[in-house]
């Protein structure tokens, strides 16, 4: 059996251009350094202890695990503090990455309480994915660990001896004292890095989180949640390019023991797209200025070959491979790095793209000419590729099919460039943009949809439904009460959804390949859900809607985190963790509950008549206002 704790057992700090995994038990079992998409120097989260961690907790808890932990974010920050009561004492460890001003650092304080406890750090780094067991060794008077290219430098004032491959350091720590360690990373043919001075950064980072998180312009019966959402988002951003990870985790598994497992420390056009419509729906600015400038780097030369996904420095080669040597979490091998999607044509990400260009027009972001030129580029491409199959918003590895989200997604794309040029920011056909979008609305709507069960389906033809068929309403293409947007939000919930109202992607079947080219199950999507919140919100049952996001919300971590799924029938996360797509959807979600519930309220206060907004008049805004 591996060492895999239950991935919501994990707590994230980063230093938004890399993270490390914190379990409960004081392990850090998942780092890689210098960057989200380097090699993992700890990776007992995809194995055992001995593929790398670094476990600091009292030394009862390595010998008999007798000691209670408690944990949380020190306020609105990224820096994580575990509790420890022990029958000697109390002990609280404070676990953070400094913003970076130099080498990459994880720094661990160590603080006594009360009474007087003694703690053990285990230190065993293995690079490579766990593979390689470097040299460790002393460097005037400091602790090093080296191989190939890298060099882990580990610094502290408690005396360490190395015990078979691993740094051991045991010590007492009594109230009022503390201890504390720093590993930093730099290449094994530089110069060594400086001593981090712990108190120092640590203030640094209160100081850069306060800053951050005081922008927020959320301020509705959410907050909390909000807040741990944006920050974790903003956490998954590479500082250096603006480029967003879809999750800092690889191979995490849809399905425990399945092989449904993937490598997210890539920017896809599409999460990337919508983190930032949930961004600058807080109020934040800068990142889609960021992302706008990483997006002319990685696409604007070559549009005509546009990929659904990039590497977080704008690189287009992602080969995927298998790393035999690890176990997966839970057994759930293979385990993958690289992502062979970053081949698929998915039409849904011009739609998604030109989506959060225009949110940042509307937001007061400052026009950009070269941005502008990529954007003409995008719709042409788009208007001579839209009438082809794709392999959709969720990356089968079957054949191409002509998916309705997709289709719809393209409509979004023209019908947002048409407004850019009727707002004289963009210079386009008009006439014939507008005979596009009508085109393919004429066509979704025809080919789409089935009279008989009256809801739209997953593809043309098909009878299989899709949860991002949600998404109809709100990104304007019909009006949240059309009775083919009711009747498909009815299906799903029929054929795609759990008792307790978690939502499906679509339908799997067990061992045999699905409409999705693979065998096996999955979890209920956390994203899928919050588009289930939105669509009964839109549609007018704002009670409904409420009781299944609040739902939501007590399946996150006692720190907050969502993975990409949950398991209702085991009652865990699954998938990649946190996952980027499951925090922007609850930000979004809060927001449009937040507005419709105000907009509810003021009608009641001026008397209004009851009923909703009229369907020309809410067809015609709805995009404008959905996200924002």
């Amino acid at each position: 059996m591996t060492h895999s704790p239950l991935i919501e057992r994990y707590g994230l700090i980063g230093d938004m251009q890399t993270s490390a995994h914190v379990c409960d038990d004081g392990s850090i079992d998942w780092l890689c350094l210098p960057r989200f998409d380097s090699e993992a120097v700890f990776t007992a989260l995809l194995g055992e202890r001995e593929h790398g961690s670094w476990r600091l907790a009292p030394a009862t808890t390595f010998e008999d695990g007798q000691a209670a932990a408690t944990r949380h974010y020190v306020g609105d920050s990224a820096v994580l503090r575990t509790v420890w009561t022990t029958r000697s004492g109390t002990v609280q460890v404070t676990d953070f990455m400094p913003p970076r001003d130099g080498a990459p650092q994880v720094i661990r304080i160590v603080e006594g309480v009360s009474g007087e406890v003694r703690m053990r750090s285990l230190w065993r780094p293995r690079m490579g994915y766990g593979r390689i067991s470097p040299w460790i060794h002393t460097v005037d008077g400091r602790t090093v660990a080296e191989a190939g290219a890298d060099a882990l430098w580990l610094d502290t004032t408690a005396e360490q001896e190395v015990e078979d491959g691993a740094v051991v350091s045991t010590f007492m720590v009594a109230a009022g004292q503390s201890v504390a360690f720093a590993l930093s990373w730099a290449p094994s043919h530089s110069t060594p890095p400086r001593i981090p001075n712990p108190e120092a950064a640590l203030a640094a980072t209160y100081a850069f989180w306060a800053a951050w998180t005081g922008q927020c312009a959320y301020a509705g019966p959410y907050r909390e949640a909000v807040v741990r959402s944006l920050v974790t988002l903003k956490a998954m951003i590479y500082e250096p390019t603006g480029g967003i990870v879809a999750a800092p985790t690889t191979s995490l598994p849809e399905e425990i023991g399945g092989a449904r497992n993937w490598d997210y420390r890539a920017t896809w056009l599409r999460d990337a797209s919508t983190t930032l419509a949930a961004l600058l729906g807080a109020g934040y600015r800068e990142e889609a200025v960021a992302w706008r400038r990483w997006l002319l780097r990685a696409v604007g030369g070559d549009p005509e070959n546009l990929q659904i996904l990039y590497g977080i420095g704008g690189q287009r080669d992602l080969p995927e491979r298998v790393l035999g040597w690890l176990p997966g979490y839970e057994g759930s091998a293979p385990v993958r790095v690289g992502n062979g999607a970053a081949t698929q044509l998915q039409l849904d990400v011009y739609g998604e793209m030109i989506e959060t260009l225009y949110l940042a027009h509307q937001a007061g972001v400052a026009r950009c000419a070269d941005t502008a030129l990529l954007h003409q580029r995008l719709v042409r491409q788009l208007a001579a590729c839209w009438q082809e199959p794709d392999e959709g918003i969720w990356e089968v590895r079957g054949p191409r099919r002509h998916f309705v989200h997709s289709k719809v997604m393209a409509w979004a794309a023209v019908d947002r460039t048409i407004r850019l040029a009727e707002e004289g920011v963009l210079d386009v056909d008009l006439f014939e943009l507008m005979e596009l979008r009508e085109a393919i609305h004429r066509e979704v709507c025809k080919k789409g949809f089935d009279q008989g069960r009256g809801t739209f389906t997953q593809s043309y033809g098909s009878t299989e439904l899709d949860a991002a068929l949600l998404l109809i309403p709100r990104v304007g293409f019909l009006p949240p009460d059309d009775p083919r947007v009711t009747g498909t939000i009815d299906a799903i919930q029929r054929e795609l959804t759990s008792p307790d109202g978690l939502v499906w992607r679509y339908g799997t079947d067990g061992e045999r390949a699905g409409v999705d080219g693979l065998a096996g199950d999955e979890g209920a999507f956390v994203l899928c859900t919050f588009w289930m919140v939105d669509a009964l919100a839109l549609a007018g049952r704002l009670e409904e809607a409420q009781r299944l996001f609040e739902h939501v919300l007590s399946l996150r971590s006692d720190l907050g985190l969502l993975a990409e799924e949950y398991d209702p029938k085991a009652g865990r996360q699954l998938g990649n963790f946190p996952q980027a797509f499951s925090h922007m959807g609850l930000v979004e979600s809060a927001l449009l509950l937040d507005r419709l519930t105000a907009e509810r309220e003021s009608r009641a206060v001026h008397a209004l008549p009851p009923g909703p907004v009229p369907v020309q008049q809410r067809h015609a805004a709805l995009a404008l206002s959905s996200r924002i």
